[in-house]
């Protein structure tokens, strides 16, 4: 596995001592210690760490599986530390989308397989949250080439396939997308109907 910059955040200054020199002797480098959630909140949106590595109970309003979720929501993966196993606990962390869970007391080879589970977790997340986004997108472009065309129709009594091909050329000549020029095209349409109306 390679090096890993690491944010370690533990209300216990000698788990923290812990798991610091595990992570080192491992040859990772922690890059922030924080004693409770929202400093380690705030230091893993400045340093931006490969991976935070949270204890799940630390003290204020921000508890580990808080700041792991709000840390996914900057991209970066956590996994969880904790002596508790309560169900409750567990099914807030897999709700937050907290990668993997270790048991306390845990030992140096239990890190490494925790953290390259987390990060893998983290990627397959992100791939697919990505995959959603640009199906979204495209069809979104697809309602509003969809709405242009009939606009197009309409207006200029064009074929279907006419007024596709004149976006797709208006596009090409104009070097925007497909989705511009369909947005244009709705925009006038709107903007000629509310002339009309005054």
């Amino acid at each position: 596995m390679n090096a890993l910059r690491v944010l370690i955040a533990d209300d216990e200054p000698i788990i923290r001592m812990d798991l610091r020199q595990m992570l080192e002797t491992l040859g990772h480098r922690v890059v922030a210690e924080a004693s409770d959630g929202a400093t380690a909140l705030q230091m893993g949106k400045e340093l931006r760490p490969d991976v935070a590595i949270l204890d799940i109970k630390m003290p204020g309003d921000i508890d580990g599986i808080e700041a792991a979720k709000q840390l996914l929501e900057n991209t970066i993966p956590s996994l969880l530390l904790t002596a508790h196993s309560e169900p409750d606990l567990i099914a807030r962390a897999k709700d937050a989308g907290v990668f993997a869970y270790l048991v306390k007391p845990f030992k140096e080879a239990d890190l490494n397989p925790a953290m390259e589970v987390a990060i893998s977790r983290h990627k397959e997340f992100s791939a697919v949250s990505q995959q959603v986004d640009d199906l979204r997108d495209t069809l979104e472009t697809r309602k509003l080439v969809e709405r242009a065309k009939g606009i197009l129709m309409d207006r200029h009594g064009m074929k279907e396939a006419d007024a596709f091909r004149r976006i797709q050329v208006q596009s090409m000549n104009t070097r925007k997308s497909m989705r511009e020029i369909a947005q244009a095209i709705i925009i006038a349409s709107e903007v000629e109907d509310a002339g009309a109306a005054v």
